[in-house]
């Protein structure tokens, strides 16, 4: 088999809230986009008797042996569907980890969608969503990369040509743990988002929108909170929001020139914290 390259591309969180506790996990609703900013996977048939997994880049240090693209290959391996067909997979990483931009979810995602498509695998839509779930809670979201609304019920609402956003994306030199931000959360909202709309995902109703998990992240991490007021002040952005529990801070703007500009003056100010220009895909 030749190698396949695929695109596993950064989610965003335009909005999010958590509505509830199910079980041991937190419920939660969010507005969901996905940009250009991707790492790059090759993947290829081979003899061998085990799986190859590798991960490369600026990004690809600490990953922990038993990762997303592991628990993947396990899983499927466990239920014969690879029917003893092994893998080399190699990984670009140029996605920040403890972002709050999903990078391993979607590359176990893209990995699996690559699975279905070229049919190595057969799945039914209930068995994906089962397999996802033992993965990860968001890996669902990236086996189609288009614009979602999560319900609080956890049903995805998948829309296309949505409106588009030119982003800046910042992450200071520390990671924030999913883990440890939710559980800080106390007080649940009620769902607003259980009657998904296209117009959701319109500046003037993302504006008046939050991500909930942000006022427990800035108290742990105040240097958080000071990047949102320092980007709120570059070139008028339409609004400013941090993605997932964190650590990136995300600023939106209509016009590619002011994001591009309202990068160079942030690195003026904070020249060692990782800037990333991209746009909604």
């Amino acid at each position: 088999m030749r190698n396949n390259y695929l695109k596993s591309y950064a989610k965003i969180n335009l909005a999010l809230n958590v509505t509830g506790k199910r079980n041991s996990m937190h419920k939660i609703e969010s507005i969901i986009s996905f940009i250009d900013l991707h790492d790059l996977i090759s993947i290829q048939n081979i003899k061998s008797n085990n799986h190859k997994i590798s991960f490369y880049g600026k990004f690809s240090k600490n990953i922990k042996k038993e990762n997303t693209v592991q628990k993947l290959l396990d899983l499927l391996d466990r239920s014969n569907l690879l029917k003893n067909k092994k893998f080399k997979i190699s990984i670009k990483k140029n996605i920040p980890q403890e972002a709050g931009l999903g990078g391993g979810s979607m590359n176990a995602a893209a990995i699996l969608n690559f699975f279905i498509k070229k049919k190595i695998i057969k799945l039914t839509k209930i068995n994906i969503e089962k397999l996802c779930n033992s993965i990860g809670s968001d890996v669902i979201l990236g086996i189609n990369f288009s614009s979602s609304i999560l319900k609080s019920n956890n049903q995805i609402k998948k829309f296309t040509k949505c409106p588009k956003y030119n982003t800046l994306l910042v992450k200071p030199n520390f990671g924030c743990s999913t883990k440890k931000i939710y559980s800080g959360v106390r007080k649940f909202t009620k769902p607003n988002l259980n009657y998904p709309k296209k117009q959701m995902f319109s500046s003037n109703y993302l504006i008046q929108q939050v991500n909930a998990l942000e006022k427990i992240a800035f108290l742990k991490y105040p240097r958080l909170k000071n990047i949102k007021l320092f980007l709120k002040n570059l070139n008028s952005p339409l609004f400013v929001r941090m993605t997932g529990s964190g650590s990136v801070i995300c600023a939106y703007y209509q016009y590619s020139k002011d994001c591009k500009l309202a990068k160079i003056q942030f690195k003026r100010k904070f020249k060692n914290y990782w800037c990333n220009v991209s746009k909604t895909i």
